[in-house]
């Protein structure tokens, strides 16, 4: 199991350092500084010594901090942290500032793991200029590998066609963002899309060979039915799909799994893009809902059956579940409350398996947006 890393470690050796990082161990939430002998005594209660030469401590730490701050030259961070790197998805951010506090210079990781930001963040806490040049963020422009990161969007591939979108934004070539489903303000929305970029709602509305790239942000597989789309796409999966749960009590937590997947694979639809499950109140300790609500990390949603029997929009209502649980309709209406949606994606669709002696109903309802300029 993957344990979780803390927020910053600050690391100085000089007495100008070291009042720098006291000031940035105060701003910075849960940041640990760290101090060399020679200059220990001047640091702040809860500072760690340091023992010099870094490099061996570096070996345990690196992979602990999100982000590593040096009160030191770049030239000698440069090569403690060499032997040290990785990959852009696990390397931490890391960031030089001189011993003047004049500049605070995003080394590593900028996009991927936040460095530019957190630079930002220094920068304003010791007055210092920041110093970003990854060139998205000079010119501008839409940051392809994290794009609607903050907006929880998540990339289906993080190593297919993103170094080529990042290449063509920059170089502002033709690039079409599609946006099928998620928040319209991926980019401002005030704000007019970069140069070279123009938007559409419909992947079957553009002729993928009029551009380099296609950034699009879906809950829908389309590599099969759009073969030339997915071959220049850089796909993104927003969370807007709710999947609504019925199920005898006890139902098997792997049958309600496999249900779930079959039928997003039968519609065509990413797990990856599933924002929630959604139920009637009665089955909220329900074994196998709370097995799939932790295993996939889906928060599990329940509702009143007085509340979900007036839910418009249900295609598919049964008298023998409002007899039994007060209301026309669990799947269907939860997914399509919880989604905020008034009409299904996916009606409900009955699963069960040979020898099981046990059912269950999947719905899904797809969350609603407003595409960018027509809200």
């Amino acid at each position: 199991m993957t344990r979780a890393r803390k927020p910053f470690a600050i690391y100085a050796i000089t007495k100008h350092g070291v009042a720098l990082g006291a000031r940035l161990a105060t701003g910075l939430a849960r940041a640990e500084l760290y101090a060399s002998q020679r200059v220990f005594a001047l640091a702040p209660g809860g500072t760690t010594p340091l023992a010099l030469p870094m490099g061996p401590v570096l070996v345990d730490r690196f992979p602990t901090y999100d982000c590593h701050i040096f009160l030191i030259s770049v030239g000698a961070v440069v090569r403690m942290i060499a032997p040290l790197l990785r990959d852009k998805k696990q390397d931490p951010a890391v960031i030089c500032v001189d011993d003047a506090a004049r500049f605070a210079i995003c080394v590593l990781s900028g996009h991927v793991g936040r460095g530019n930001a957190f630079t930002s963040r220094v920068a304003d806490l010791l007055g210092a200029t920041p110093v970003i040049t990854t060139a998205s963020d000079v010119r501008g422009t839409l940051t392809v590998d994290i794009l609607g990161r903050e907006l929880g969007w998540v990339l289906d591939d993080p190593d297919r066609n993103v170094t080529l979108g990042c290449a063509a934004v920059v170089n502002a070539a033709p690039v079409a963002f599609v946006q099928e489903c998620g928040e319209p303000n991926f980019w401002p929305i005030d704000a007019a899309l970069p140069e070279g970029v123009s938007y559409e709602t419909s992947l079957e509305a553009i002729d993928p060979e009029r551009y380099e790239i296609l950034l699009v942000a879906t809950d829908r597989q389309f590599g099969a039915s759009l073969p030339r789309h997915w071959e220049k796409a850089v796909v993104y999966r927003p969370k807007t799909l709710v999947i609504g749960l019925g199920c005898d009590k006890n139902t098997p937590p792997d049958l309600v799994a496999r249900g779930v997947d079959r039928v997003l694979e039968q519609h065509g639809l990413s797990r990856m893009s599933v924002r929630s499950i959604a139920s009637v109140d009665q089955k909220a300790a329900e074994p196998a809902f709370l097995a799939l609500s932790a295993s996939r990390a889906w928060p599990l949603v329940t509702h009143s059956a007085e509340v979900l029997d007036a839910v418009p929009g249900i295609e598919n209502p049964s008298q023998t579940v409002k007899r039994y649980v007060g209301t026309r309709s669990v799947a269907e209406a939860a997914c399509l409350l919880s989604a905020g949606a008034a009409q299904l994606l996916v009606p409900k669709q009955s699963y069960t398996e040979p020898g099981a002696e046990r059912s269950m109903t999947v719905a899904v309802a797809r969350v609603p947006h407003a595409p960018r300029g027509r809200r």
